[in-house]
């Protein structure tokens, strides 16, 4: 697992015991012993704090098999002066599988080119920047969490968003 990312399993007395009238996603989603995978990726730091660092479902299968997290690429793009919000998600490509694509909505008076997004990207390592950019409004839900459901089904189209929940 790329830097010490795994996905958080916990076991509790106060934990579901399954989903109602659902065996299949209830097996998909507990361990044999009972864990429960909570589809969260974590790491734990040089101190030993618990870090969440995105979710599984969110996971890009990078073109050379890397896994990329987006929360990584959103963070170092939300540095920029210019952005006021950004949203990374998989888009699916033919020749390479999926590939990262950045939803940028920029501040009020604010400009930017691909060109100009793309150089500031250039710190990260190549298989993290962003292969397609797209400025665009970054939808929210009413408690401040980006809308990825509905980016993908605009952007990829309803087959992919069905194939990532379902597995």
């Amino acid at each position: 697992n790329e830097e010490g990312i795994g996905e958080l399993v916990v076991k509790s007395p106060s934990q579901m015991i399954g989903y109602y009238k659902n065996p299949e996603a209830t097996a998909a989603v507990f361990t044999e012993d009972g864990f429960f995978r909570t589809g969260d990726r974590c790491a734990f730091d040089k101190d030993g704090w618990l870090y969440i660092k995105g979710r599984c479902k969110n996971m890009i299968l990078g073109p050379s098999g890397e896994n990329i997290y987006p929360v990584q690429i959103e963070d170092f793009i939300r540095k920029h002066d210019a952005v006021k919000d950004v949203a990374v998600i998989g888009l699916p490509e033919p020749r390479l599988g999926e590939i990262a694509a950045a939803i940028v909505e920029l501040k009020e008076g604010h400009t930017m080119s691909e060109e100009d997004l793309q150089r500031f990207c250039a710190p990260l390592p190549r298989y993290k920047r962003p292969r397609r950019i797209i400025f665009a409004e970054v939808p929210r839900n009413p408690t401040g969490k980006i809308e990825k459901p509905k980016l993908r089904s605009i952007y990829c189209g309803e087959s992919l968003v069905a194939q990532q929940i379902e597995g």
